[in-house]
């Protein structure tokens, strides 16, 4: 997007200085002439006796030679104001220059322009264009993302919960080649509440982590059983009192498998919100209650997918795809990643390169959309 400047001016100017700098010589010339006429007048007043034709001469040659400096005087007095008028475009050349250098500097941070246009904004950015900056990018999200969904296969509550509990420390895909095993075994919250610790271990095994999350799982089913009566709550305060279940889970329970609106705060929605300034806060919860006064509540559910999906897919942690970034014009962080747009190409991820999703048994809206399936649990 640089703007090529035309040099017309420039030549212009070149061409005038020549021509102004050709009247001084012409003096300069008459002056030395009048100066070597001088000279030979002065022995040829002493060869006047002896030579008056060469006297003549002379003095015919002083004429000129007096009446040319008294013609050029007059402009030499001129040349202290012509220095003065040519000293004046140099008192204002910097004026120039600064124009010159600002268009520079836009030019070669033509790739950073999105940024630029945005960076001013989060330091005295107002609430109301912080407010409208965030709807914005979730507007934008949202029609790259139409088909944005919970990236874990689930067909009741009971499998989302030990689902998004196993998610910890894993990738979804794991989670989802792992869990048909698992369920296949133990298909309710009583079976599995009965499970042998051990044979659960090794179903968990490839999850990481799997004392911990079997230890988990198995204490939330008994948890069910004893205080629900075998069934997940709907309700966010008896959500967090099973093992294993945070605020985080307990969201993403209630905002897919009944319908109510929440944050789902995982490390891809705290790395984005932060990069696009609309909140400087670690903690999970104080992240949660910053972007959630952005949006309406309704918001919530959709907004997490979307947030959560691009940080997947394109904006990573260590090399966001910045020139496939489709709010590249509204992130403050523009630049971070690269911003080569066939260098950025290669960084996508997921359906975005071509490549399967996470869920073996994804929406259909997904498969219409171009999404493939993931591959199950060996099938490579």
């Amino acid at each position: 997007m640089s703007a090529e400047r035309d040099s017309a001016v420039g030549e212009q100017g070149s061409d005038g200085g020549r021509k102004t700098a050709g009247a001084p010589r012409t003096a300069a010339a008459g002056t030395g002439a009048s100066a070597a006429s001088a000279k030979k007048a002065a022995p040829s007043k002493k060869a006047a006796a002896r030579k008056p034709a060469a006297a003549k001469k002379a003095a015919a040659e002083k004429t000129p030679g007096a009446t040319k400096p008294a013609a050029k005087k007059a402009p030499a007095k001129k040349t202290p104001s012509a220095k003065k008028a040519s000293s004046a475009p140099l008192k204002k050349a910097p004026a120039p220059r600064k124009q010159v250098v600002a268009p520079k500097k836009a030019t070669a941070s033509v790739p950073a322009a999105p940024a630029k246009t945005v960076a001013a904004h989060p330091q005295g950015e107002s609430r109301t264009a912080l407010v409208r900056r965030a709807r914005r990018i979730n507007r934008e999200l949202a029609e790259v993302y139409p088909y944005a969904h919970p990236e874990l296969d689930f067909e009741n509550p009971f499998q989302l919960v030990v689902a998004t509990v196993l998610s910890a420390q894993t990738t979804d895909l794991r989670v989802n080649q792992t869990t048909p095993a698992l369920f296949a075994k133990y298909p309710t919250p009583e079976d599995l509440a009965a499970a042998n610790p051990e044979e659960v271990e090794e179903i968990l095994r490839p999850t990481g982590f799997f004392r911990a999350k079997t230890k988990s799982v198995i204490g939330l089913s008994k948890a069910l059983v004893e205080q629900f009566g075998g069934e997940v709550p709907g309700r966010l305060e008896d959500l967090v009192k099973l093992p294993g279940v945070g605020r985080k889970t307990a969201f993403v329970v209630l905002g897919n498998a009944f319908g109510r609106p929440g944050i789902t705060v995982d490390t891809h929605f705290q790395r984005l919100v932060r990069r696009w300034k609309w909140t400087d806060e670690t903690d999970p919860d104080k992240i949660e209650a910053a972007v959630g006064a952005l949006f309406p509540k309704s918001d919530w559910t959709d907004l997490s997918h979307h947030v959560i999906w691009h940080g997947r897919r394109i904006c990573h942690a260590r090399k966001p795809a910045c020139g496939a970034c489709p709010i590249a014009p509204l992130c403050p962080a523009y630049g971070e990643g690269e911003t080569d747009p066939e260098k950025a190409k290669k960084l996508l991820k997921y359906e975005k390169a071509g490549q399967p999703g996470q869920r073996l048994r994804p929406p259909q809206a997904y498969l219409d959309a171009g999404g493939r399936a993931a591959p199950p649990l060996g099938a490579g």
